[in-house]
C-alpha cells in the first residue's frame, strides 16, 4: 500500500521535525539532518507509488506509466538509489526509473555513435565542461552568500534603528535584498549537486537533433537567473525547487482524487498541508506558504485584468507601453518575494509578524484590497472597467474554406479549451482559487474534434494526393483558419464574457 509507505515516511520525518523544534536549540550553523531526510521522503514515497503503478493493469496517465516499476529491484540497486552519493544530502530527488536506466546504460541509447567519446565509444557522453560550469556557478553563489551578511542581516531588521532611522521605501528594498541573500545558499547547494549529477551522467536528458548538442537538465532543481529576473509569481515559482514541485504534483496532488475523478479542493488542501508539513513544523513555514498561495491568486487576477491593456488585439503583439508594464511587474514580483520569504527563514511566529510590521503589512493589505475589489461586491464593475480598456477586436474577413459544420466543431473545441484553461500550478500547491483542470478525456475529445474537421477539410481539398506542394498549401490554409478562430474566440472570451 503506497499510502501506508507515505504515512510512515511522513511520520518519521515529523518525529525529526518535532525533536529539532522542541528538544534542541536551533542553530543555523549546525547541520540539520532533516534536510537529507526530506530528500529521502521524496525518493522513497515516489518509489512506493512507482511499484504500485507497475502492478496495476492500467495507468491513469502517461507519466505514471513511464515511471512505473514493473520488476522490483533487489537490495543492491535499491540502496544505490536511496543513497546515491551526488544527491544524498541536498537532492535533487528523482525517480528510480531514471536511476535504473542510468546504471544499465539505457539512459544513453539515443547518443549518436559519432558523438560517443573515446576509441571504445563509451556510452556516457563527456560532461566535464557542463559539470564544471554548474560547480563554478555554485561557488559564485557561495561567495556572495559569505559576503551578504556584511550588507544585510535579520539582526538589523529587528533593531530599533531599522524603523527609526529609515523610511518605508528603504525598508521594503532592504527586505528585497535580504530575501535574495536567503536564496543564495540554496543556489549554492543545488547547483553544485546538479554539477555532480551531470558529471556522473544521470543529469543527461537526451540529444537535441536540431542544435546537435546534449541536454543535461534531467535533475535541474533551480534556475537562479530566471527567478531573479522573473516578472510574475508563476514564473518565479516554476523555476524554484523544481523536483519538489514534480513530487507534490505527481505523488500527492493527483493521488488524492479517486480514480476517474479530477483533483479538487480536497487534493488542494492535502497537498498544501503536505508541502508545509514536509518543510517543518515551525510557524514561519506556514506563514510563507499561506501567503504564497494567496499571491498566486492575486497574480492571476492582475494578469487577466491588466495585461491585455498592454497588448494588441491579437493578444500576441505587445504595445510600446508593454515595457512599462514589464518593469512594474518585475519590481512588484520581487518586492513581494522579499516580503513573503522572511518567515521561512525567521521561523518564529512573533518575530515573523514583527518583521512584516516594519513595513506595515503592505503585501497582506494589498491582497485584501485586491480580493475585495475583484472577488467582492464590486467584481462586476471592476472587471467591466478593465475590459473596457482592452483593445477592440477587428472584424475578421470571411474565409469560406471551412464549411459550417467544420468551423462549428473547431470553434467549440477552442472555446472549451479557453474556458477551462489555467496556468500550471507551482509552489508545491495550487493557489487559493484553484480550478479543476481538464481531464485526459476532455483533451482527447477536443483534439478529436479538431482532427475530424481537418480530415474532412483535407479530403474535400484533394490533399490525399501525392502532391506534397498541394498538401503543404492545404495544411497552411487550414492552420491559418484555425488561428483566426482561436484568436477571435480568445479576445471574445476576454472582452465580452460575462463576469462569473
Amino acid at each position: 500500500m503506497p499510502w501506508v509507505n507515505f504515512l510512515f515516511l511522513m511520520s518519521h520525518l515529523a518525529y525529526s521535525h518535532f525533536s529539532t523544534q522542541f528538544f534542541k536549540t536551533y542553530d543555523s550553523k549546525v547541520i540539520d539532518i532533516t534536510g537529507a531526510q526530506m530528500v529521502m521522503v521524496m525518493k522513497l514515497s515516489a518509489f512506493g507509488w512507482n511499484v504500485y503503478d507497475g502492478k496495476r493493469k492500467t495507468s491513469p496517465s502517461d507519466y505514471t506509466q513511464s515511471r512505473a516499476i514493473k520488476k522490483h529491484p533487489n537490495i543492491l540497486p535499491y540502496f544505490g538509489y536511496v543513497f546515491f552519493y551526488p544527491s544524498l544530502l541536498t537532492g535533487p530527488a528523482f525517480d528510480y526509473v531514471d536511476y535504473d536506466k542510468f546504471i544499465h546504460g539505457s539512459l544513453f541509447d539515443d547518443v549518436p555513435d559519432q558523438k560517443r567519446p573515446g576509441k571504445r565509444k563509451r556510452r556516457i557522453p563527456r560532461s566535464g565542461l557542463q559539470a564544471l560550469s554548474k560547480t563554478l556557478q555554485g561557488l559564485f553563489w557561495a561567495g556572495l552568500c559569505l559576503q551578504a551578511p556584511k550588507w544585510v542581516t535579520l539582526d538589523h531588521v529587528f533593531s530599533k534603528r531599522f524603523v527609526l532611522e529609515h523610511g518605508f521605501f528603504y525598508r521594503i528594498l532592504y527586505l528585497w535584498v535580504l530575501g535574495i541573500s536567503h536564496r543564495l545558499k540554496y543556489y549554492t547547494i543545488w547547483q553544485i549537486a546538479e554539477g555532480a549529477c551531470i558529471l556522473c551522467g544521470i543529469g543527461y536528458n537526451g540529444y537535441d537533433e536540431e542544435t546537435k548538442t546534449f541536454k543535461w537538465n534531467r535533475v535541474q532543481n533551480i534556475d537562479p537567473w530566471s527567478f531573479e529576473t522573473g516578472q510574475n509569481v508563476h514564473r518565479c515559482l516554476e523555476v524554484w525547487n523544481m523536483n519538489t514541485n514534480k513530487w507534490l504534483k505527481h505523488y500527492v496532488y493527483t493521488r488524492i482524487a479517486r480514480p476517474g475523478k479530477k483533483p479538487g479542493f480536497k487534493s488542494t488542501l492535502f497537498t498544501f498541508a503536505t508541502s508545509a508539513f514536509w518543510h517543518g513544523t515551525r510557524p514561519g513555514y506556514y506563514l510563507t506558504f499561506v501567503l504564497g498561495a494567496f499571491i498566486q491568486t492575486i497574480g492571476k487576477i492582475y494578469r487577466r485584468n491588466f495585461r491585455p491593456m498592454f497588448m494588441e488585439a491579437d493578444g500576441k503583439t505587445p504595445k510600446p507601453s508593454k515595457r512599462l508594464y514589464d518593469i512594474v511587474c518585475y519590481f512588484v514580483t520581487q518586492l513581494t518575494f522579499g516580503f513573503v520569504c522572511q518567515p521561512f527563514v525567521i521561523l518564529d511566529f512573533r518575530q515573523s509578524l514583527y518583521c512584516w510590521m516594519t513595513v506595515y503589512f503592505y503585501i497582506p493589505i494589498g491582497i485584501f484590497l485586491t480580493l475585495a475589489v475583484f472577488k467582492g461586491p464590486y467584481k462586476s464593475k471592476a472587471e467591466t472597467f478593465c475590459r473596457s480598456r482592452f483593445p477592440q477586436v477587428k472584424p475578421l474577413a470571411a474565409k469560406p474554406s471551412l464549411n459550417r459544420h467544420e468551423s462549428q466543431r473547431v470553434t467549440q473545441a477552442v472555446e472549451k479549451a479557453l474556458s477551462e484553461r489555467n496556468d500550471t500550478e507551482v509552489f508545491g500547491v495550487p493557489p487559493i482559487d484553484v480550478l479543476e483542470g481538464a481531464t485526459k478525456e476532455d483533451l482527447e475529445e477536443e483534439l478529436r474534434e479538431v482532427s475530424e474537421a481537418w480530415q474532412s477539410f483535407r479530403g474535400r481539398r484533394g490533399s490525399f494526393s501525392e502532391d506534397m506542394d498541394g498538401l503543404r498549401d492545404a495544411y497552411n490554409n487550414f492552420t491559418s483558419e484555425i488561428n483566426d478562430i482561436f484568436q477571435a474566440k480568445k479576445v471574445e472570451v476576454q472582452t465580452k464574457a460575462k463576469p462569473e
